[in-house]
């Protein structure tokens, strides 16, 4: 999951926004990756580790984080367990349904990158076979793992989902659900 932005277009760290669930937007997407039963690993900024581990998650320390997702992406990679597979989980969608990360984990066989879709919409986790690693690890910049879909688009599985939390992110508080009306 990556989690080590700057937030710049929300104009506060966004990790810690609340949501009307009580829990912050990082813990709520983290509590959905981990309610799949799959490991979870976070790549968060130096100092951050605490953000992945409290809730019951690997922390994945990127120190190019600052570069943009691409840095990020490339150095938590390269710190995996020895997985034949990942998914790609971006911490600003509180909504991805946990049997959404389980559809796209079945899916994947070893040649293959399996996206998940919303009503023709593309979506998250991304799933990558361990095939597709080194051209993960060769990113840079702010361009994140859609370079790699699309200069491996004979290898992507398209994946229909009901599952609207899959397109859903929060990028500005504007994009925050609304909170409930006292009464």
């Amino acid at each position: 999951m990556l989690a080590a932005g700057q937030s710049r277009r929300f104009g506060s760290d966004k990790r810690t926004a609340q949501l009307p669930s009580g829990n912050t937007l990082l813990r709520q997407s983290l509590q959905n990756a981990l309610g799949s039963g799959l490991p979870v690993a976070v790549c968060v900024r130096p100092g951050e580790e605490s953000l992945a581990t409290a809730h019951g998650a690997q922390a994945l320390v990127c120190t190019e984080a600052d570069l943009g997702m691409g840095h990020s992406l490339a150095q938590g990679i390269v710190q995996l367990p020895p997985w034949d597979a990942v998914l790609v989980a971006l911490a600003d969608m509180p909504e991805i349904q946990p049997a959404s990360f389980c559809t796209i984990a079945r899916a994947i066989m070893p040649e293959t990158i399996c996206q998940p879709m919303y009503h023709e919409r593309p979506g998250h986790p991304v799933g990558f076979s361990k095939r597709f690693f080194p051209a993960l690890t060769a990113l840079r910049g702010d361009v994140g793992a859609r370079r790699v879909i699309e200069q491996q688009a004979a290898a992507l599985i398209k994946i229909p989902l009901d599952d609207p939390g899959i397109v859903r992110d929060i990028d500005t508080p504007a994009d925050l659900p609304p909170r409930p009306l006292s009464t």
